[in-house]
Formats: structure tokens, C-alpha cells, sequence
């Protein structure tokens, strides 16, 4: 007997991508997160390319595995790719301490970091709904 086939832990258009152990703080890191979330893959990329945080690059690599997943593992067409979640974990921090004056040591905590990328197939969208402004001038008409 065979061992039974691991579920599939996200959707049937959706590609994951995961990226553990990275050496940045969990706040810092959510920054970028934040910057790509609900956005279409290539202005993603483009942003984290053009960016000027430090771990834009680690983060760009993520989203390319994710979209290689997409592609090769689940086909997808990744011209139609979205980043559906983009959320950061909390990992493991480092200890150590630093030697100060009369004999005292200071704390110096070193976080770790994990980021999870989760890219979805987006369907071609119908017309777009008016905005707010449009819809006053038609009550004023």
C-alpha cells in the first residue's frame, strides 16, 4: 500500500512560494510584503526591482519561485498571475550581547524572518464599476 497523496495546501489557481530564515525583522519585512500585495506579477516585480529597502531582492526572488510554480507545477498562465497573499512569520531570534561600561553587558536581539507568497490566476475582469464622482454627475443629470 501506498502512502496517501498530501492535500494540496492552496487553491486549484493558486501557486505558493516560501522563503524560511531570513535575517531582517518581521516589522521591516512586512513593509515590503505590504508594498506587492493585490498587485498584477510584473508591476510587483517592477516595484521590488526599483526598490531601495535592502531586502527587496530576497523578496524578488520569492515571487519568482512562486511564479515558476505557477507555471511549470500547476500551469498557469502567468500573464494573468496576481499576488493574491503576500504575510511574513515570525522565526526564531538570535541572543547576544554586547560588553559595556563597569562590567554591564547590553542584549543585542537578532531577528529571523519567514515570507510566504501565494499568486493566483485572475480571471478576465468585466467592465470596471463606475466611480463616486461619475455617479454624482448622473443623479445631478
Amino acid at each position: 500500500m501506498a502512502k496517501a497523496k498530501n492535500p494540496r495546501r492552496v487553491g486549484e489557481k493558486e501557486a505558493r512560494a516560501k522563503l524560511r530564515m531570513i535575517r531582517i525583522s518581521p516589522q521591516k519585512l512586512n513593509l515590503v510584503a505590504q508594498m506587492i500585495r493585490g498587485k498584477k506579477v510584473e508591476t510587483a516585480l517592477a516595484d521590488l526591482e526599483f526598490s531601495h529597502k535592502r531586502i527587496s531582492g530576497e523578496v524578488k526572488k520569492v515571487l519568482e519561485s512562486a511564479i515558476a510554480n505557477a507555471e511549470n507545477n500547476h500551469g498557469l498562465d502567468i500573464d494573468s498571475l496576481i499576488v493574491a497573499e503576500a504575510y511574513v512569520g515570525k522565526n526564531f531570534v538570535m541572543k547576544r550581547f554586547r560588553a559595556r561600561a563597569r562590567g554591564r553587558g547590553a542584549r543585542i536581539l537578532k531577528p529571523f524572518s519567514e515570507l510566504t507568497i501565494i499568486v493566483r490566476e485572475q480571471e478576465e475582469e468585466a467592465a470596471p464599476a463606475p466611480k463616486k464622482s461619475e455617479k454624482k454627475k448622473e443623479k445631478a443629470a
